[in-house]
């Protein structure tokens, strides 16, 4: 499974996805997950990450151009093989941008070659993928994990590290919730339910 994390500017979460990240450390070594982390433009989240994965004596792999996040979904493509190139079949795969621009647009890019994004239900709650949503940083942010539940392709709200971990699991080692939740994806993908920017454009125009 590959698990795409991106880490937001604020910081509010630095400490669970330290923690989170730690709790993956045996099946990052197993090869049974590959794991990548955005953490945008963002210095402080960047340097926070690199220390998580010192400690933890993993060495990963770095994605910090446009070009390079380009090459990297285009060996990584779902319905190919996994690459064999070291750079991009990497236990932790760290995105890391100069440019906002790059940094903001590469979540979008990195879904198309992700299994599950793990992710404070924000408005990434709406993307097509398999969500596991971790503690939410506003209150306001509730009603998008639980909207995502209803819909069957999210996970509710994980408060804690341990309850995040346990999905996890439940996600790599028995393909039934998975499955469902691709099922369901799937599902809401024709019922135009992630057509919601589109639906905006349109009533905009009429």
């Amino acid at each position: 499974r590959r698990l795409l994390v991106p880490v937001g500017g604020a910081g509010a979460q630095r400490n669970y996805l330290r923690d989170f990240v730690r709790g993956l450390a045996p099946r990052l070594s197993d090869g049974s997950l590959r794991l990548i982390l955005n953490v945008g433009d963002h210095v402080h989240m960047k340097e926070a990450m690199e220390d998580t994965l010192e400690f933890m004596g993993i060495e990963p792999a770095w994605v910090t151009s446009h070009a390079e996040l380009v090459r990297f979904c285009e060996a990584n493509a779902l319905d190919g093989p996994e690459p064999e190139a070291a750079e991009h079949a990497a236990p932790v795969t760290l995105c890391a941008f100069d440019s906002h621009f790059e940094a903001f647009s590469a979540t979008d890019l990195l879904q198309r070659v992700s299994d599950v994004l793990v992710t404070k239900p924000s408005e990434l709650a709406f993307f097509p993928i398999p969500k596991l949503h971790i503690r939410r940083v506003g209150d306001h942010e509730a009603a998008s994990a639980q909207r995502a539940a209803e819909l069957g392709c999210g996970t509710t709200e994980r408060r804690s590290v341990e309850q995040g971990l346990r999905t996890v699991g439940l996600l790599c080692d028995d393909d039934r919730l998975f499955a469902t939740m691709n099922e369901a994806v799937a599902h809401n993908a024709e019922q135009g339910i992630y057509d919601g920017a589109k639906r905006a454009v349109q009533i905009a125009l009429s």
